[in-house]
């Protein structure tokens, strides 16, 4: 085996060779240099409402279970519980496992290829094609070889080739997590969502009891002459726009506990509705929120964008070593015989060493123009990439100036809740005097529980969009090991 010995050092001098790679260096493009992400700078607060005023404190960590903030053990359930078992997840993380294997199989480009072969054969040898009259002959033929051979990766081409499969994994990491973050989210805004619903729902058919005692009251006065008719026909036009706002909520609401249902990954008819009431959930105070020099280090679509952005700087470099010389060595050692018991004998060895040099000369524009089609590429990734940074941005700005506005929109709404409240106190109290009718009491009890609803509404939308915050913000998945093993995401929520 002296021979292989030799081929192998030939080999290891020649893998000198191989130290230049063909650019571009994979170089990141710079964020936005801002410090806020308003124009004028953003609040440090929001307007207290409902006797909560949110602080937005830059450059706080977010907990990697953020949903936490909510205070609802049965929303803490239904988030494990769809992070254990959706199967989109579970798709985003097979992608990822795939991606893994696909870059291991790479890698063996690095090492000389060894096959080994074994041929028996029968075969009948004619002299007559040597221009000799002799008899032919029959006889067996046993041959059995070893081959080692190995690509000079001379310009780079492999290597840029390998640093694509590791951006690609990257990017398949940063898909599953960028899934296990809108999974987390469209959880907690459905769980919102059907509280919210569920609330609604209870307040109209308050609002349809009180409209049916008024109009037994009216029925009454008008049967005794005392009020005219058209007090009847206008409370049961109030009665019929209300309940027809009915059927719409409770379909809303059926389509939150089917989502929820998909969310975790079972069909609806499998699934049992959470009924989390509205008092279960609590809007945050504190509120973390990343610095705009941190937010591209983050989100999980800005990873993604960075990660095909360097596989496409690194099949630039494929490209362009595809325009220089390919060198190749290959060896093979073995031995052949006529008979299987002398095959290893000494004057029946063979062996073979070849050098292989191929260099494009025309290929008719192909090479050259698939270059030029990788270095496109390129420039659409370093756009994609500007684009998906700002659009961060973007929502991260919204979703503050939302909180905000939610804020004074909800403070009020608030106030015409409390006015209505008030008011139904003081009815209650005068109709306990005698000084009113019941038919009056009924009608401020009307305008409270429809003063009730876009509290409600408007309650809802504050929650939510402080979920978008959290989205938008990137979350909190590498604030723990959970940045490291993307595959056992659903382990690590406890």
């Amino acid at each position: 085996m002296n021979f292989l010995r030799v081929f192998i050092l030939y080999i290891q001098m020649l893998a000198l060779l191989t130290g230049c790679t063909l650019g571009p260096d994979f170089v990141l493009p710079e964020p936005p240099k801002v410090a806020d992400y308003n124009y004028g700078g953003d609040s440090a607060y929001s307007l207290e409402a409902d006797g909560v005023a949110q602080h937005f404190a830059k450059g706080d960590k977010i907990s990697f279970d953020w949903w936490r903030v909510f205070k609802s053990e049965t929303l803490n359930g239904l988030v494990k519980e769809a992070i254990a078992n959706n199967l989109n997840l579970q798709a985003a993380q097979a992608s990822l496992r795939q991606s893994q294997a696909t870059l291991q199989a790479g890698y063996g480009i690095f090492f000389p290829q060894v096959d080994m072969s074994f041929s028996p054969s029968r075969r009948r040898f004619s002299p007559a094609q040597f221009g000799q009259a002799s008899t032919p002959t029959i006889f067996n033929l046993y041959t059995i070889s070893s081959t080692v051979s190995y690509t000079l990766d001379v310009f780079g081409g492999e290597r840029r080739g390998i640093e694509s499969l590791e951006a690609q994994k990257e990017l398949q990491r940063y898909t599953a997590l960028a899934t296990y973050l809108t999974l987390t989210g469209n959880v907690i805004n459905t769980v919102i969502a059907g509280a919210a619903y569920r609330a609604e729902i209870e307040t109209t058919r308050q609002l349809i009891d009180i409209l049916n005692k008024q109009i037994n009251i009216t029925v009454t006065q008008v049967q005794a002459g005392t009020v005219p008719y058209l007090n009847v026909l206008s409370l049961h036009s109030q009665l019929s726009s209300i309940e027809a706002s009915l059927p719409p909520l409770k379909q809303k609401l059926i389509q939150t506990e089917h989502l929820q249902a998909i969310l975790a990954g079972v069909t609806p008819a499998e699934w049992r509705p959470s009924n989390v009431k509205w008092d279960e959930l609590t809007l945050p105070a504190n509120i973390p929120v990343t610095l705009p020099s941190e937010l591209v280090h983050q989100r999980p679509d800005i990873l993604s964008a960075e990660a095909q952005l360097h596989s496409d700087s690194a099949k630039v470099g494929v490209a362009t070593a595809s325009l220089f010389p390919t060198i190749s060595l290959s060896a093979s050692y073995g031995y052949n015989n006529t008979s299987l018991a002398d095959l290893f004998i000494s004057h029946g060895n063979i062996w073979a060493m070849a050098a292989n040099f191929a260099q494009p000369l025309f290929h008719g524009g192909t090479i050259w123009f698939n270059r030029k089609a990788a270095i496109e590429t390129f420039e659409r990734s370093q756009a994609n990439y500007r684009q998906t940074v700002i659009s961060a941005f973007q929502q991260v700005a919204d979703c503050l100036k939302a909180m905000e506005h939610d804020a004074e929109t909800q403070a009020a709404q608030l106030e015409s809740l409390h006015t209505s409240e008030e008011a139904l106190e003081l009815i209650n109290a005068n109709y306990q005097a005698g000084l009113v009718n019941y038919l009056q009491v009924l009608n401020v009890n009307s305008q409270y529980q429809q003063a009730r609803i876009p509290y409600l509404q408007i309650s809802a939308q504050r929650l939510q969009d402080t979920v978008a915050l959290f989205i938008a913000l990137g979350g909190g998945w590498n604030s723990v090991e959970l940045a490291t093993d993307a595959t056992n995401l659903p382990d690590k929520v406890q």
